[in-house]
C-alpha cells in the first residue's frame, strides 16, 4: 500500500524554479503535478514540507513549470536528487535563466512550454502540500506544437517511472 502512487507512473517529470528571499533561483524536478482548472486557469504541484523548494514557493508566492525534453534528462535526475540548500542546481546544471513578465521568478530557457504561476491557494493534504497556481502565462516553443498538440516525435518528452528511473514515449498514436 506504500507504493499505491507508482500505479499512476509514467507521469511527465517537470522542472519547477522558485526564488529565495534574495531572488536567487532554485529548480526542483516533480512528477506530481496536474491542471486543476480551466476557468480560472489553475495548476497545481505537490511538495513535500521537508523539501527547501516547499518554503520558497510559500513565502514568494510564485513559480514557473517547465515542461522538459528527455534530452535534458541528466540534468532532471541530478535537479530531484540534490537539495538546492546545499547546492546551486542552476549552476550544476548550466541551466539558462531568462525573466518573464508578471512574477520574478524565470523559466528555464532549454525546456520547450513554460507555466508563469502565482501561488492561488495552498492546502496540506497528508505530507505534502498542494500549491495551486494560477497561470498567469504560457510560454512555449511553437515548433513543439502542431495543431495544439504536443509533436512528441520532435520533443520527446521526460516521463518519471519512479526510483530515479525515467523514459520518453515512442510516435506509436491512436485518433479516434
Amino acid at each position: 500500500m506504500n507504493n499505491f502512487y507508482k500505479c499512476s507512473y509514467p507521469t511527465q517529470a517537470v522542472l519547477v524554479t522558485c526564488n529565495d528571499k534574495n531572488g536567487k533561483a532554485n529548480v526542483i524536478t516533480l512528477a506530481w503535478h496536474s491542471t486543476i482548472s480551466k476557468k480560472p486557469p489553475l495548476y497545481g504541484i505537490c511538495i513535500a514540507p521537508s523539501r527547501y523548494s516547499h518554503d520558497l514557493i510559500a513565502t514568494s508566492k510564485e513559480y514557473t513549470i517547465n515542461f522538459v525534453p528527455f534530452t535534458l534528462v541528466e540534468k532532471v535526475n541530478f535537479c530531484g536528487t540534490h537539495t538546492g540548500k546545499k547546492t546551486d542546481k542552476i549552476k550544476e546544471t548550466k541551466f539558462t535563466l531568462e525573466k518573464v513578465d508578471n512574477i520574478k521568478t524565470p523559466i528555464i530557457k532549454e525546456c520547450y512550454a513554460h507555466l508563469i504561476c502565482k501561488l492561488f491557494k495552498t492546502v496540506k493534504l497528508g505530507d505534502h502540500s498542494l500549491f495551486v497556481g494560477e497561470v498567469l502565462n504560457v510560454l512555449f516553443d511553437e515548433q513543439a506544437f502542431s495543431n495544439d498538440l504536443l509533436n512528441n516525435d520532435k520533443i520527446k518528452p521526460c516521463y518519471y517511472l519512479g526510483d530515479n528511473n525515467y523514459t520518453t514515449l515512442d510516435s506509436t498514436r491512436k485518433r479516434f
